[in-house]
């Protein structure tokens, strides 16, 4: 028991910590012309969307009908995730409104899109830990998933701090800051499996809910923005892309 603890916190934070470093890739968005990263961005975002769908279709949800059945408690969990993540960027969109960045001045926009960033980030880590907690292939799938939909999350969050007024170089520090938030979202949720037990499954209603909501809320209506249609065929096989490789872990597993 005490070697498989071991092996999980390992896992659970070395997973954690990959992701966090995520937020380097902000600099991208700084270095790389405007006209390429408009040809990018789509790409990664189709590809996150069929990964967050396919590791919520193809792993969390079978493990909870298998480990005890989707319950309505279970449920109900899935729909306060989402209703937790909607109020929480339904209060960062109305700060951005209410706080609209000024060149050369930093706004309290900053600390808005920081505060905002750093709970999503936390949730992260604790699903990623509970994923874990469950088996090392559902970690490693949903640590893929979260991921794939940081990237170009993380490059929006950079753009956003400079434009509201931060130097780069603050602004990438304070972003891999808010996205070390991830490491104690991890550490509490194991902690908490620690002293009390069974904490998983719920770990993993909450995961299913609000990847449900990222990919449908947050990633789907970014693809429909434009209307190309070469551009459309891309982002459909980057989402085909995405339920391929949650599908092909399962052979992992």
């Amino acid at each position: 028991m005490l070697a498989a603890s071991a092996s999980v916190w390992g896992a659970t934070i070395l997973a954690v910590l990959a992701v966090s470093a995520i937020a380097f890739v902000g600099i991208v968005a700084l270095v790389v012309q405007e006209g390429l990263l408009r040809r990018i961005v789509p790409i990664l975002v189709s590809f996150a969307v069929g990964a967050l769908l396919g590791d919520t279709l193809f792993h969390l949800l079978p493990e909870l009908a298998e480990s005890g059945g989707i319950t309505v408690e279970l449920s109900w969990v899935m729909a306060l995730s989402i209703l937790f993540l909607y109020v929480l960027e339904k209060f960062i969109h109305l700060h951005h409104q209410l706080n609209a960045p000024e060149h050369h001045h930093v706004q309290p926009v900053v600390l808005t899109n920081l505060v905002g960033d750093g709970v999503h980030n936390f949730v992260d880590g604790a699903i990623i830990a509970g994923s874990f907690l469950v088996s090392p292939s559902l970690g490693i799938a949903t640590t893929i998933a979260v991921a794939l939909h940081e990237i170009p999350q993380e490059m929006g969050d950079l753009g956003v701090l400079v434009h509201a007024g931060l130097a780069p170089k603050r602004a990438l520090v304070y972003n891999v800051a808010s996205a070390m938030t991830a490491v104690l979202g991890a550490t509490i949720a194991l902690l908490l499996d620690g002293a009390l037990g069974g904490i998983e499954r719920p770990l993993l209603a909450i995961s299913a809910g609000a990847f449900i909501y990222i990919a449908g809320a947050d990633l789907i209506p970014e693809l429909h923005k434009g209307s190309d249609i070469r551009v459309g065929v891309v982002q459909f096989f980057g989402i085909a892309g995405g339920f391929a490789v949650m599908a092909a872990l399962l052979a992992v597993g």
